[in-house]
């Protein structure tokens, strides 16, 4: 029994970890550096346009816009993380990456602190909808800049809080192993690594606890109040429930987009549980990269205020 004690004691000592999800781009890697840098390059530019539009427009000033933005500011911040490191990483043709286990924790946590932000920034848009379509009376009273603020930071702050405990957990964990097959850090992965026992299962079970209060509950919320919006539709006249139903379609996209990266995520690390990497790596990039490039393309053609702006602006640059 000692023996065993000393053998799962030893990983403490490990302090870096081996990423070489890169070997499966190697081979094209020089296709894959101009493909993920022309996303970047579009989802900043993108992303920067509407923001911009909705900052400089006073009559984009509301609430459901300021959620926009949010959710796009995020996007930013969460390709920035990513996709530099990437790019440099392909640029140099190495096959593996080692980073310092803090190094890594620190990438953990931004990305699913950003990633489950936008989540619940996509439930309080659904919120502003509801009371905007079903409670029109009492839109001003509740959806308060106050209210407002106070939403912004909740979907900013809680999942900031608690993803760093979920990291936190992760990091007491003694490894057994130290190499990934993927391109960037995150929790499931550090955790896969551990030695197992009570403390990995306790972080296993905190981590589901997260995803429910940070992705299933706002999921099911969404779809609640969409469908509530729905029954009001049904019940109005035809021109009110087109316009209503095209001011939520937007967020509706975007939802399902977030939805299904995220799925296809965790279905392939279930049912292929590494067998095959190449899938892996290639569908924890596109989990990251669909919703940053989607997202603009949908909020700046589908939502009409956005897209009316969008095109006197470029009108006015062609003129010029």
């Amino acid at each position: 029994m000692s023996a065993g004690v000393n053998v799962t004691s030893l990983p403490i000592l490990v302090t870096s970890v081996t990423l070489d999800g890169l070997a499966q781009l190697s081979n094209q890697r020089l296709f894959f550096f101009f493909f993920f840098l022309c996303a970047y390059l579009f989802m900043l530019c993108s992303d920067s346009l509407v923001v911009y539009v909705i900052c400089s427009q006073r009559s984009l000033h509301r609430p459901m816009f300021v959620f926009v933005t949010a959710v796009l500011m995020n996007s930013v911040a969460g390709s920035t993380v990513f996709y530099p490191k990437l790019l440099v990483d392909l640029l140099r043709g190495v096959r593996s990456v080692q980073v310092t286990l803090r190094v890594c924790m620190c990438e953990a946590w931004l990305l699913y602190s950003l990633g489950t932000s936008s989540f619940l920034l996509l439930a309080a848009m659904s919120f502003d909808r509801y009371v905007s379509i079903c409670r029109p009376l009492l839109y001003t009273v509740v959806m308060s800049p106050a209210t407002v603020l106070a939403l912004l930071l909740l979907c900013w702050l809680l999942p900031v809080g608690l993803v760093g405990t979920a990291v936190l957990l992760a990091s007491r964990l003694p490894l057994c192993r130290s190499q990934l097959s993927r391109i960037y850090c995150d929790i499931y992965s550090l955790v896969s690594l551990s030695c197992g026992g009570r403390e990995t299962l306790l972080s296993e079970v905190y981590n589901l606890s997260v995803i429910v209060a940070t992705v299933l509950l706002p999921a099911i919320f969404v779809l609640f109040s969409y469908s509530a919006v729905l029954s009001v539709c049904l019940q109005r006249s035809r021109s009110f429930s087109s316009k209503a139903l095209s001011t939520c379609l937007p967020h509706l996209l975007v939802f399902c987009n977030y939805s299904v990266s995220s799925g296809v995520e965790v279905l392939q690390r279930r049912l292929q549980a590494g067998s095959q990497p190449t899938a892996s790596v290639l569908t924890s990039i596109f989990q990251v990269m669909i919703p940053t490039v989607f997202n603009p393309v949908v909020y700046g053609l589908k939502v009409t205020e956005i897209r009316a702006q969008l095109r006197r602006l470029l009108g006015c640059q062609r003129a010029d």
